[in-house]
C-alpha cells in the first residue's frame, strides 16, 4: 500500500512539474512574439511601425539591428538598398506589391514599396508598413531598431 501511494505521489508532481514547464514556455514564446511582431522603422526622421512576418530571414535580420541604411530610388516605386550581408531568404512571387510591403529581393537587397503595382519577381516577405507616405524619387534615410 505504501508503495502505491508514493508511486501516485511521484507521477502527480511529474505531471504537475510538466504542466508548469509547459505553461512557462507559453509563456516564453508569447513574450518572444510580441518582441518580434513588430519593430520601429525611421525614413527621414519620421518614425513608422514596421509589422515582422514570422519568418528565418526576419529573425535573422532582427540579429543585425540597428542598421543606418541610405536607400535609392527605382522605377518611381520602390526604395532600395544592398546590404553588406546577406540573409536567409525564401523567395516567392507575391503577384502584387502593396504599398507599405518591405521585401527582400535575392538574399541581401532590401526593398520598401511606396506604390501599389504588379510583379513578376519573387521576394522575401519582411513586413509591412501601414500608412507609408507616398516618396519622392529621391534616396532615403532608413534607421531599422527594435
Amino acid at each position: 500500500m505504501n508503495k502505491r501511494i508514493i508511486i501516485v505521489f511521484i507521477i502527480a508532481i511529474l505531471i504537475l512539474t510538466g504542466c508548469n514547464n509547459k505553461i512557462q514556455k507559453q509563456e516564453n514564446l508569447k513574450e518572444s512574439e510580441e518582441i518580434i511582431n513588430n519593430m520601429n522603422i525611421v525614413i527621414n526622421e519620421k518614425e513608422y511601425k514596421l509589422n515582422l512576418e514570422n519568418n528565418e530571414t526576419v529573425a535573422e535580420l532582427l540579429t543585425k539591428l540597428p542598421l543606418q541604411l541610405n536607400m535609392n530610388d527605382l522605377n518611381s516605386n520602390e526604395k532600395y538598398v544592398y546590404l553588406d550581408f546577406s540573409l536567409k531568404n525564401n523567395p516567392v512571387n507575391p503577384k502584387h506589391i502593396n504599398k507599405g510591403d518591405v521585401m527582400l529581393y535575392t538574399d541581401n537587397c532590401l526593398v520598401i514599396f511606396y506604390k501599389s503595382f504588379d510583379t513578376s519577381y519573387s521576394y522575401t516577405k519582411i513586413g509591412h508598413i501601414n500608412n507609408l507616405p507616398d516618396l519622392d524619387n529621391n534616396s532615403i534615410s532608413v534607421k531599422l531598431e527594435k
